[in-house]
């Protein structure tokens, strides 16, 4: 069963890729408090994941500040060093935290994950993004199958 508006974020353990290499962190911790804003992409460096999804939330941070946004949040069923490198691809910075689920415990904990085995990309994460308060989903936004548009970073800026 997926994830719902209201409930709290399931406690996983995920990696995150930081500039001083990967680091273990729990999501209660990473998403417990504050306002995130999270979103999913199925793969780093996959065509609209970097065209679209990812520079969105770059170049509209300030936004997302300016609306009482802690943290913006990126995940993905990549590992700490894919994640890592293609934050620096994309120009995150600081801008962005990449969360790497590298195993897919998150996604599954979440109810959202796909199977991209006839892309020969093995289970992964849907293409969703969250606004999350003090560890609760307030926004819920998961896309259909190859579409790109209520996870993208002006629908969830409508959102805030």
């Amino acid at each position: 069963m997926a994830i719902a508006k209201g409930d709290k974020i399931p406690n996983e353990k995920v990696m995150l890729a930081t500039a001083e290499g990967p680091q273990a962190a729990q999501t209660s911790e990473l998403l417990g408090s504050g306002k995130v804003a999270l979103f999913s992409v199925p793969g780093a460096f996959t065509p609209t994941c970097s065209a679209k999804h990812l520079p969105g939330f770059v170049e509209k941070a300030a936004e997302f500040k300016s609306k009482g946004v802690d943290k913006i949040v990126c995940m993905s069923v990549n590992d700490a060093f894919v994640m890592n490198a293609w934050a620096k691809d994309q120009n995150a910075g600081d801008k962005v935290e990449m969360l790497a689920d590298g195993n897919g415990d998150f996604a599954r904990a979440l109810g959202l994950v796909m199977d991209g085995k006839g892309f020969g990309m093995g289970e992964r994460a849907q293409r969703f993004s969250m606004v999350i308060e003090d560890g609760a989903v307030k926004e819920l936004n998961v896309e259909e199958p190859g579409a790109f548009d209520v996870s993208s970073a002006e629908h969830m800026l409508g959102q805030l």
